[in-house]
């Protein structure tokens, strides 16, 4: 028999090791508390400004209780679980096994590690009330539209989406807003879902805000409930 049909025979016996990947994350992530996930690029350094700006957000979300959630690697994740171990608060790294790139970063003071990105994908979403895309690449890409979708087709709240840094982002909005709002392939006012700041003060604000608006702790609205 053929490698494929191995990896196929397989598949039955595959679903536990997804199933066990379920079953650890939400068990841990259900004991994190309100939790904001700070997505970026796993290539940026210390000295890039994008660097020690997601520092100072996951500084300031931890200040205010609120759990820092990243794909625990370096780089921006880095940086974000830096600023909230520092601070005293929680900081999560949901890390991948990745053949290259992805190493688990020290500040991380819960980590859970992953084999499957979807599943991965699922526990960024399902405990976060509120989300912030720094500079990244193909993978902060993919989060972005993957939150924006889920948001769009209102398969989970309206939670806080922000684009930090418009020197990053302005070229991906003005596509969007001239390529697909203006052939009508999203809604108008599709784009409003996202904000777009250089600022971290308006960051964190932006999530307390809507943490003010919607309750307290308990009573926030949950994703995939």
């Amino acid at each position: 028999m053929s490698d494929g049909n191995n990896f196929i025979r397989e598949d039955p016996w595959r679903i536990f090791r997804i199933m066990s990947e379920f079953v650890d994350s939400f068990q841990t992530m259900s004991q994190v508390g309100p939790a904001v996930t700070i997505f970026g690029s796993a290539r940026t350094k210390p000295a890039d400004k994008y660097y020690r700006a997601a520092q100072d957000i996951g500084k300031g979300l931890a200040k205010h209780n609120l759990a820092v959630v990243t794909g625990g690697g370096p780089g921006i994740m880095e940086a974000a679980n830096k600023g909230a171990e520092r601070a005293g608060g929680k900081s999560v790294g949901l890390n991948i096994e990745l053949p290259f790139e992805q190493s688990g970063n020290k500040f991380a003071n819960v980590p859970i590690h992953f084999h499957y990105f979807f599943a991965r994908k699922v526990c960024f979403v399902k405990y976060s009330l509120g989300f912030v895309f720094m500079p990244g690449g193909f993978g902060t890409l993919d989060e972005l539209f993957e939150v924006l979708t889920l948001v769009q087709t209102q398969r989970i709240p309206q939670f806080p989406m922000i684009l930090f840094g418009s020197e990053h982002w302005k070229g991906l909005l003005a596509w969007l807003k001239s390529r697909l709002e203006k052939d009508s392939l999203i809604s108008p006012g599709d784009l409003d879902l996202l904000k777009l700041t250089d600022d971290v003060d308006e960051v964190i604000e932006i999530i307390r805000d809507y943490e003010r608006r919607v309750g307290p702790p308990g009573t926030l609205p949950v994703a995939f409930a």
